[in-house]
């Protein structure tokens, strides 16, 4: 099994893609280790020393260390544990993740659905190249509220993404859009 590595815009990201599916249709972000209880594969990452992020999307995994780590000596540590966690079988995730609520008025649907089509085929294609995803969380009185994961949050350039690149476009394309503000979960 061959795992091929690339950086993300974020340094203290690295993504790893397997060759194989990871998550399908779906993405899982784990900031902590014991939010982790429930994938196999990022609990396995967490074991490691360094490790303060797991971001599991279609076909890749995004590992982000800690400032004190690294990756010359982590990077041989997490491509291990990938090779391990694939070789198994085991899935990489064994239970279905909760689903967060959205905040959005039932008059704003039409405009809710707009966004949410451009965010899927115009943001979130962009993002998944840079080892990341983004979450719509809400639109209330033009206000788009959104959630970086994987290598895009704490990314020194999500910000700039959010504000001139997607918060534009929306803009442009969805004229009752006024802003774009991020979401800390």
């Amino acid at each position: 099994m061959f795992i091929e590595t690339e950086g993300t815009p974020n340094p203290a990201t690295l993504k790893f893609l397997p060759g194989r599916n990871v998550m399908g249709t779906s993405t899982a972000d784990f900031a902590t280790a014991d939010a982790a209880r429930r994938s196999p594969l990022a609990g396995a990452l967490f074991a490691l020393p360094g490790i303060s992020r797991v971001f599991l999307g279609a076909d890749f995994i995004t590992v982000t260390k800690t400032e004190d780590e690294a990756w010359q000596e982590l990077k041989p540590q997490v491509l291990g544990t990938l090779m391990e966690h694939f070789v198994s079988g085991r899935p990489a995730v064994e239970t279905a993740a909760i689903t967060a609520e959205e905040d959005v008025s039932p008059e704003d649907q039409e405009i809710v659905d707009q966004i949410k089509e451009l965010l899927d085929t115009r943001v979130r294609p962009a993002v998944a190249s840079d080892g990341g995803d983004i979450v719509f969380h809400g639109y209330r009185d033009g206000v788009v509220k959104l959630h970086m994961q994987g290598a895009c949050s704490g990314c020194p350039s999500s910000r700039a993404t959010l504000k001139h690149g997607i918060e534009n476009m929306l803009r442009h394309y969805v004229p009752e859009v006024i802003s774009v503000e991020q979401v800390e979960l």
